[in-house]
């Protein structure tokens, strides 16, 4: 084992300024669910986004499960979600009784499939069994193929809950991620592009769901003098102490995408040369935030992703398979499927290299060195 510096896969990056904001909620006692940094980091967020508005929560799962419920699904409800992703943008179906109905990808963009997507669609109808609710993912902070999902979605009549917890920053002809679908989630978490330590955020321009994800998101208060409520709600809301390192963070966001994409420039330049390792590029009119830089190795070579990730651990640099499909899953293996196996060859043959927004030149040729010591004959 090395005595190098530990190389995350992807840690949080503080801009300096989150700070301040701290230090401001700690002097005028705002320090629970309410208070100036909160309203300012969704006003922020709004800016940013071009959403109308905001609702900042404590988790990306806490925003997703909140759309659900906006939209209306119920127990028994079917509702579609792509097969490559976190098990987060699927479990809070389970969390309302419903039905997760698995897409796989496909291999331009690795996000869900417009051709498996309009099938299960169709075979769904046919048993009668519209979906309630279509879950979108843009996997690795890469756009998926909007254009086509957006119109089959459209379509039948079916709405988008857009989880964009990894594209906060990406664009999709020109217009920013989490801002397509009917609702759209951010996620915060520590290992995002920016954090408030653990959080999330569900952006929409119809004032009815901002105005009901509030209210549920605070155990769905009545309006009246004492503790009443009619429906169930949830400690969902991010607390005005968390929302002050978001602003800090928001500060540095376009700085932070920049230089993720430059990570990626760097990784792609090295690995030009070296036919076994493939990066994934971006489709005509997707700008990608390279949440995370992602390789993939070819199968006729006997150098596999799990040889890579253990040479990089050996030397102290973390590393991850790709998203392990959540159709193959023990939790969801009952659940309908459809679609190529495109996820599972992604899984088989992938790995995410470190992507923080921190490395330096040394660290990156540090990391790039040990993957190409493996492949020296």
């Amino acid at each position: 084992m090395t005595d190098l510096p530990r190389i995350y896969l992807s840690p949080p990056h503080l801009s300096g300024q989150e700070i301040i904001y701290l230090q401001q909620a700690l002097a005028n006692n705002w320090i629970t669910t309410a208070g100036p940094n909160l309203n300012a980091f969704e006003q922020e967020l709004c800016n940013f986004t071009g959403a109308k508005y905001a609702v900042a929560l404590n988790s990306g799962t806490a925003a997703i499960h909140l759309a659900l419920r906006l939209l209306g699904v119920q127990a028994g409800d079917e509702v579609i979600c792509p097969s490559f992703s976190f098990v987060a943008s699927s479990n809070p179906i389970l969390y309302q009784g419903a039905i997760p109905v698995f897409i796989d990808c496909e291999p331009n963009t690795w996000n869900m499939c417009p051709v498996a997507l309009e099938k299960a669609i169709q075979e769904r109808m046919q048993q009668g069994k519209k979906p309630k609710a279509i879950i979108l993912v843009h996997v690795y902070g890469m756009p998926a193929r909007l254009t086509e999902l957006m119109a089959i979605a459209n379509h039948y009549q079916i709405p988008i809950i857009e989880d964009a917890a990894e594209a906060l920053g990406a664009t999709y002809q020109g217009q920013p991620l989490g801002t397509f679908g009917a609702i759209g989630i951010f996620s915060f978490n520590g290992n995002k592009i920016i954090t408030t330590s653990g959080g999330g955020a569900l952006v929409t321009n119809q004032a009815a769901y901002a105005e009901k994800a509030l209210l549920l998101a605070t155990q769905a208060k009545d309006s009246a003098p004492h503790y009443q409520h009619s429906e169930l709600g949830y400690n969902y809301r991010m607390s005005n102490i968390l929302a002050g390192i978001g602003l800090g963070q928001l500060g540095v966001l376009k700085e932070r995408v920049e230089k993720r994409r430059q990570n990626y420039g760097f990784y792609k330049e090295a690995f030009a040369n070296l036919p076994a390792i493939k990066l994934l590029p971006e489709m005509p009119g997707s700008y990608s935030n390279r949440w995370l830089t992602t390789i993939l190795l070819s199968p006729e070579q006997p150098i596999n992703p799990e040889v890579l990730r253990l040479a990089l651990k050996k030397e102290n640099i973390e590393a991850r398979p790709l998203w392990k499909p959540l159709h193959l899953q023990p939790l969801f293996a009952n659940y309908p499927h459809y679609g190529e196996p495109v996820a599972e060859a992604l899984f088989k043959q992938g790995l995410c290299l470190p992507s923080g927004s921190a490395l330096t030149t040394i660290d990156l040729t540090r990391i790039v060195n040990i993957i190409f010591d493996q492949f020296k004959t």
